[in-house]
């Protein structure tokens, strides 16, 4: 991935060959917003799609309604180059809260979502969304602290290469604290209503990291689930909450494996 100089909005990181004859696949991060830590996966996807990672600036304190918005018309500059191909949306953590706000806006630009531990969940376990409002409390030096102490919760760690390990604390370092509180915040505010989630009648693949200990990703899934009217969830027994940098997950394989890859990607596959 090639990494541009993020500062006013946000956008799209870009694989060094470009595949516009490819499914475009769009995913959308956690909380760092970088969309770094997909690149253990980047390979496997590109077998099959034209990948793109959203970026948010590191100073964004935006909106989830502009956010989404910005995400939509990044999507719609890409189709405007190669308009006739579907779109896949995938999100992780935050980005599965924000894939669900881009999505119901516009129901029918995508032909498969995919939510992988979405933190919609944080409204699910009330001590963490009260913990959470004390964090405006912490100085902004015990900041590198608290992103080592909460490696443990936020990766399985012993399924990580040590690379991807210090690329993820790296990662989370680099995150300013008040971006840390907003993203925080919005995620205490998410709502999406069950009717709304009902409108998105394409196939939704819901991941879920049995072995998650920051968020109760396996309860919310099971919730969405029975809210989509077409969705089927995928538990990863020893998967942790950012379950994308084990080693033994690979994503293109889970959605091969359930069905989830639409003619196209897999002929796209095929002749490769």
């Amino acid at each position: 991935m090639t990494i541009p100089k993020v500062e006013l909005k946000p956008c799209f990181l870009t694989p060094k060959r470009l595949q516009p004859e490819f499914p475009l696949f769009v995913y959308l991060p956690g909380m760092d917003g970088t969309g770094q830590l997909l690149r253990s996966q980047t390979a496997g996807l590109e077998a099959g799609f034209d990948v793109r990672c959203l970026a948010i600036p590191r100073e964004d304190l935006t909106s989830w309604d502009e956010l989404a918005n910005n995400v939509l018309d990044l999507i719609h500059a890409e189709l405007e180059k190669s308009s006739q191909r579907p779109v896949y949306l995938c999100g992780e953590s935050f980005g599965g809260c924000l894939a669900q706000k881009v999505a119901i806006k516009a129901p029918q630009l995508f032909k498969r979502i995919v939510l992988i531990n979405s933190a919609s969940a944080f409204n699910l376990r009330p001590l963490l969304t009260w913990t959470s409002q004390l964090t405006y409390l912490v100085p902004s030096n015990l900041y590198d602290i608290g992103a080592f102490g909460l490696l443990p919760f936020l990766a399985a760690l012993a399924r990580i290469s040590r690379s991807d390990r210090q690329e993820l604390l790296k990662t989370m370092r680099t995150v300013p604290p008040q971006t840390v509180l907003w993203r925080i915040s919005l995620l205490r505010e998410f709502h999406v209503d069950d009717v709304e989630l009902r409108h998105l009648t394409q196939p939704v693949l819901v991941i879920a990291g049995a072995n998650d200990r920051l968020l109760p990703s396996l309860d919310e899934a099971r919730r969405l689930v029975n809210i989509l009217p077409n969705a089927k969830m995928v538990v990863l027994p020893q998967s942790g909450h950012a379950c994308l940098l084990e080693t033994d997950t690979n994503l293109y394989e889970i959605m091969k494996a359930n069905n989830f890859l639409e003619s196209s990607a897999q002929t796209v596959e095929a002749l490769g």
